[in-house]
């Protein structure tokens, strides 16, 4: 049976990502454990709040070595809404500055707009060629966020022992004056800044895209 991991770190609205994919028929399970995190076929990196924090939470439970142990082994992570956030370089956040992860090229900043935060319903730009969007380019998804990655490049990842595909999708969203990363795709790396959990009949979709990529 195809298996998942949400990943238990202490941000994020896990219950529902775990009945989403269970709802698909995926063994799901919700834990911090490093051996479990590895070694499932998918991984779901969660995250709600400010990005410092959550980076914080992250390591302390060795979630940014599952992150990265997982890409050496090309086993397929989803980061979503500040678990997609992480991913990058670094976060400027309430006047901070935070490295994450670091898998992808770019910096998480304020979004510029007359209302903050981005908060409901919003369409896709650029979703044509995803994988993660395959039948539903042209569907609205659930956001809730009060920053974003502005940019998104390919680094070159053999320093951390890594090695995927140089080729990246980056799927586009528009709020206010604001044009962000609303989904990543790279080899096995997947992020959404949305939330295909809270996004009915088009998130479960993308879940199911996501889950054939196992």
């Amino acid at each position: 049976m195809t298996t998942a991991v949400v990943f238990d770190y202490g941000f994020g609205n896990v219950r529902s990502m775990v009945r989403a994919l269970a709802r698909l028929g995926v063994d799901t399970s919700l834990t911090s454990d490093y051996r479990q995190a590895l070694e499932a076929d998918g991984l779901v990196v969660p995250g709600v709040g400010a990005f410092a924090a959550c980076m914080e939470g992250l390591k302390k439970v060795g979630g940014d070595r599952v992150i990265i142990d997982r890409m050496r082994a090309e086993r397929p992570v989803l980061g979503v809404c500040v678990g997609e956030q992480v991913l990058f370089e670094i976060g400027h956040e309430h006047g901070e500055d935070a490295a994450g992860v670091g898998l992808i090229g770019g910096s998480v900043d304020p979004l510029d707009a007359d209302v903050v935060p981005h908060m409901g319903w919003d369409t896709l730009e650029d979703a044509a060629g995803s994988t993660l969007l395959k039948g539903v380019e042209d569907e609205r998804f659930y956001f809730v966020h009060s920053y974003a990655a502005h940019d998104a490049r390919a680094k070159d990842l053999t320093d951390l022992q890594i090695e995927i595909t140089d080729e990246q999708h980056v799927t586009w969203c528009t709020y206010g004056r604001s044009r962000f990363v609303a989904a990543y795709e790279r080899g096995p790396l997947f992020a959404t800044q949305f939330h295909p959990e809270k996004s009915g009949d088009a998130g479960a979709q993308l879940l199911e895209n996501w889950i054939a990529t196992f």
